[in-house]
């Protein structure tokens, strides 16, 4: 297996960075357009756990996520063959002191690259 074919990392780069302007934008469409439309889809998140592409999709309508502003550290893109990645990440969003971390699993399907499976955390949360 192919690790980190330079063509295939900056896809998914591509749709890492598209992904990241539309976090931060709150642009619902493309979000949901870059998660896979699955029920076997997932997003754990910092205060909830989202299984399936509608329950993603209804989460993101809710408006309980908001706008807010982040900067990305120590963002890691692995490729394992041609269609399938790992994205990793450490954010810290403006005014606040934690740390987020964040992953994101990626395949290629015959609509593009799509999110499969991501999770954020915050460092220094206890449950």
């Amino acid at each position: 297996m192919d690790i980190n074919l330079p063509e295939v990392v900056a896809e998914v780069r591509a749709v890492f960075e598209r992904y990241e302007r539309a976090l931060q934008a709150c642009d619902i469409p493309v979000m949901e357009e870059i998660f896979w439309n699955a029920p076997e889809t997932t997003r754990y998140g910092v205060g909830e756990n989202l299984r399936g592409w509608q329950a993603i999709s209804d989460f993101r309508r809710s408006g309980k996520l908001g706008r807010f502003r982040r900067k990305l550290i120590n963002t890691v893109i692995t490729t394992y063959g041609r269609d399938f990645a790992t994205a990793n990440t450490e954010y810290q969003r403006e005014g606040e002191d934690r740390t987020g971390r964040e992953t994101k699993t990626l395949m290629r399907t015959p609509e593009g690259w799509r999110i499969v499976s991501a999770h954020a955390s915050l460092l220094g949360v206890t449950v």
